[in-house]
């Protein structure tokens, strides 16, 4: 949109335009068409389903376990191949599943220009397909009409339009063709022009087309999120850095296990086999599968907190959040208007300390009550957010506004008006005083009109002096960011009444208060190393005021707004950066640009967010959270979860789940690092030693499909550990598997290897077959009790045992399936097994439970010395 349309008068749109208030001819349409586009928004290409599918064989570790397949089919173990091959495909599904999303955002823009709209055209006024309206149509705009495309307002009529669509905002904001602006104004501030998506609450008005399609506002909102590709989690990219790493040994080790097997003189297919063994054994097959339970699991934890989680995985991205950029309406706020203090007698005094019985506050109740469209019964409330305040006030008194209108019945209204900045109703009176006009509206322009007040219950002139109070007490409410609107009074109106000599009876502060819950909430979230920030559509007095009400703007912090982030230079707004806590009258190139800024500096960003406009600053946080109350579609279909109360307290919630859920994954897959490295320690040594390999291929993919799957996803079921919110978030840039873990690691997979062996040492005396079985055996139930030390750092003694009873009902299921091996026949001429008398049970069971004893004294014995 060309910059002048704003500030040219009607007579040069329309000649800009090349239209007249008759409207363009039809000739003049498909021209246009081909000239401006039609009223239709672009959406970007989805990936097909099966390229989604193929996409998941891209891992590094699946081409292993591909080469895995064709080496076991090979050498005619088809049994190994075909389980192989299952478990690849089953972590495809699995990850397709995930991957497709319902990527409908730009979709739901369009619905707005499906609308049908209606033009002047030819000078016929028609109504036509939104989709059909081209720049120069004279568009006819009435209450309850959604704006089909950005125009210049030609003439209104008291109009009024809701743009919280682009602004965030759901306050009526009022339009007039006189009032010229600019490209650099506010988009809420912009007063003569209408954006598409709008809706019309108030009045009439002609407006002519200066955009449609990706042109405008909306259009532009829908290019930056086709702009935004998805982002990979902090999870997903460690997972990748884990497999090309793990990918990398395991090559090494297969390899040097292959040649040295046939330079002892081994035949290549054996020599092959004991290669595949080892890449089976190395390979944690379930670990895709047991983060995606566990990200489940989560999620639905989270659920049933109000937090709904779209993309299931960004359930662990929450818990690395350090910084949370959150809307003010309905997210910190109630997202109603409530008034606060009222001002009378030259006295502030608050909503609750009117008094019925007062002649002077009667009045106030009265005015607030009468001078408003505003209703409500029950849950029910319709009308605007200022107006439903007043009345809310009233029936706070036990006031019941339809029956004071029906003892005091409307003559006459004189609607608000954006030039008159007020409005008026005169009401009947039974008294000798004639009929009564109410007056409430902006201060400065009911002062101008007072020739009164009403000061003790007594009328009297306004004196300068009083002026002078009223106005100090005016600026010191908006210097807190209220609202503020004066009430007035004129006895004896009739029906040529005029406002004018007005009665002066005092001022009303309002405000969107903070909920309850949101101090708290900050509170915490600075305690866990958060930084909340405040981003809203609103004027920086009133962000400045809330957000330091929440606790969110502290002393020493800055406040910015939409135009001194455009007055700033890069350099500029990255050193304000660390110190900027509020952000006012911003656009959705800002929010993006505040997004970006703090990820620039290694940062995980939340971003909330209600309407079309936040949209783009969704989809490029790392974690976009939309409101599940008031939000758009458009907003929620961006978004990663969607919060079904509109509460920032359960973002907080949230990210003490996703902190525990992140410890819970880290805890499953040092349990799957330790016990496959205690797998390839046994197979490596026995090998360099010249022993028969301990386990059979088939072996291996029953250990690491059934034994260790079941204590992984249980180890994810972890209850949720509040004194994770002391620490500061985990820095994403640090590799999941630091130091500690891989020491951690190798000490616990020696303790299980050096069972297994032992176990293997007294088998072998009898037969190899027998050290298998013992070896088998031994290093499946070492793994089933060990998941028990995977849980937590902490000892079981001070964790407790049945905390987690799914890790029990894991270790139960466990011990039966392996049980069944050794006693059923059938499945013990499958895989190769021994059938065990009860003293070599017990000798097995015995050193089984050794490695869990051991560890536990040495948990035991650290948490004693933390807590000393």
């Amino acid at each position: 949109m060309a910059k002048n349309w704003h500030q040219m008068n009607s007579e040069e749109i329309l000649s800009q335009t090349e239209s007249s208030i008759e409207g363009i001819n039809a000739s003049e349409i498909s021209t246009r068409q081909e000239k401006y586009g039609k009223n239709v928004l672009e959406s970007k290409k989805k990936n097909p389903l099966i390229l989604i599918f193929l996409h998941q064989f891209k891992d590094l570790l699946v081409l292993i376990l591909g080469i895995a397949i064709l080496i076991s089919a090979f050498s005619g173990e088809m049994a190994s191949a075909i389980v192989i091959a299952v478990v690849i495909v089953l972590n495809a599904i699995v990850g397709t599943v995930q991957t497709v999303k319902s990527e409908k955002a730009v979709s739901d823009l369009k619905s707005i220009a499906a609308l049908k709209a209606r033009v002047v055209r030819g000078g016929v006024k028609q109504e036509i397909d939104g989709a059909e309206i081209v720049v120069g149509d004279i568009i006819v705009l009435e209450a309850g009409d959604v704006v089909p495309a950005d125009g210049r307002i030609i003439e209104a009529y008291s109009l009024q339009v809701v743009e919280s669509a682009l602004t965030g905002e759901a306050t009526s904001t009022d339009k007039s063709s006189d009032v010229l602006t600019d490209e650099s104004t506010p988009l809420s501030e912009r007063t003569n022009m209408v954006y598409s998506g709008s809706l019309v609450t108030y009045g009439k008005a002609v407006v002519v087309t200066v955009a449609v399609g990706m042109d405008t506002e909306i259009g532009k909102i829908a290019e930056l999120i086709n702009k935004e590709k998805d982002k990979k989690t902090p999870l997903e990219l460690d997972l990748e850095k884990f497999n090309k790493r793990l990918t990398i040994y395991v090559t090494i080790l297969c390899l040097a296990l292959f040649g040295f097997n046939l330079f002892q003189g081994v035949d290549v297919t054996t020599a092959l086999m004991l290669a595949v063994s080892l890449a089976v054994a190395a390979v944690p097959e379930v670990l895709a599968i047991v983060v995606t339970i566990t990200l489940a699991i989560g999620a639905r934890n989270m659920a049933k907190e109000n937090a709904v989680i779209k993309k299931i995985k960004s359930v662990e991205t929450i818990g690395a959040l350090s910084i949370i950029c959150s809307d003010k309406t309905g997210t910190l706020t109630q997202n109603k208007m409530t008034v606060t203090h009222i001002y009378r007698d030259f006295k502030l005094i608050n909503n609750t300390e009117l008094d019925k019985n007062n002649e002077l506050d009667n009045l106030i109740l009265n005015c607030a009550a009468l001078c408003n469209n505003a209703r409500i019964d029950g849950d029910s409330q319709i009308g605007d957010p200022t107006e439903l305040a007043l009345t809310a006030l009233s029936i706070n008194y036990d006031l019941n506004p339809d029956e004071l209108l029906r003892a005091l019945p409307r003559l006459y209204e004189l609607p608000f008006d954006s030039d008159r900045k007020m409005m008026s109703v005169i009401n009947k009176m039974d008294n000798d005083n004639g009929n009564v006009a109410f007056t409430k509206g902006a201060p400065d322009a009911i002062l101008q009109r007072c020739k009164n007040i009403v000061v003790l219950n007594e009328k009297r002139a306004l004196l300068p002096d009083d002026l002078e109070a009223i106005v100090k007490q005016n600026e010191a409410f908006a210097k807190e960011g209220l609202r503020v609107l004066a009430l007035a009074i004129k006895q004896g109106a009739g029906e040529d009444f005029e406002e004018a000599d007005l009665t002066f009876l005092g001022l009303l502060s309002l405000q969107d208060p903070p909920r309850e819950e949101s101090r708290d909430a900050v509170r915490e979230a600075i305690g866990a190393g958060i930084k909340p920030i405040m981003i809203t559509g609103d004027h920086k007095l009133t962000a400045k005021s809330i957000a330091s009400q929440v606790g969110i703007f502290k002393e020493g912090d800055q406040a910015l707004d939409g135009n001194e982030l455009d007055a700033m230079s890069e350099n500029e707004f990255m050193e304000k950066l660390p110190d900027v806590s509020v952000y006012a009258r911003v656009t959705p190139a800002h929010k993006i640009q505040i997004v970006k800024a703090w990820q620039s500096l290694g940062h995980t960003v939340a971003m909330t967010g209600d309407g079309v406009n936040d949209a783009p600053a969704l989809k490029s946080a790392d974690v976009g959270i939309a409101m599940g109350i008031t939000g758009t579609e458009v907003s929620k279909d961006a978004a990663s979860m969607v919060l079904m109360d509109d509460n920032f307290a359960t973002i907080i919630k949230a990210i003490s789940n996703g902190r525990s859920l992140f410890e819970n994954i880290k805890n499953s897959i040092i349990y799957l690092l330790a016990t496959n490295s205690a797998t390839i320690i046994c197979i490596l040594l026995t090998t360099f030693m010249f022993l028969p390999t301990p386990f059979l291929p088939v072996h291996l993919l029953f250990i690491n499909l059934a034994t260790d799957s079941l204590p992984a996803i249980a180890i994810g079921m972890e209850a949720v550990r509040p004194e994770l919110m002391k620490h500061a978030p985990r820095d994403k840039s640090k590799f999941i598997i630091d130091k500690f873990v891989i020491k951690k690691v190798i000490g616990e997979a020696l303790l299980l290897s050096g069972a297994t062996l032992a176990a293997y040492y007294i088998g072998i005396q009898t037969s190899p077959e027998l050290a298998k079985t013992f070896a088998f055996f031994t290093m499946c139930l070492t793994r089933l009790i060990y998941g028990f030390n995977a849980r937590s750092n902490m000892p079981i003694s001070k964790l407790g045992l049945f905390t987690n009873k799914v890790s029990v009902y894991a270790l139960l299921a466990g011990v039966f399936l392996l049980h069944l091996l050794i006693f059923i026949p059938s499945l013990r001429n499958l895989f190769e097994t021994s059938a065990l008398n009860m003293g070599e049970l017990g000798t097995i069971y015995a050193l089984s439970i050794l490695p869990t004893i051991i560890i536990q004294i040495f948990k035991h014995i650290k948490n004693s010395k933390m807590v000393a």
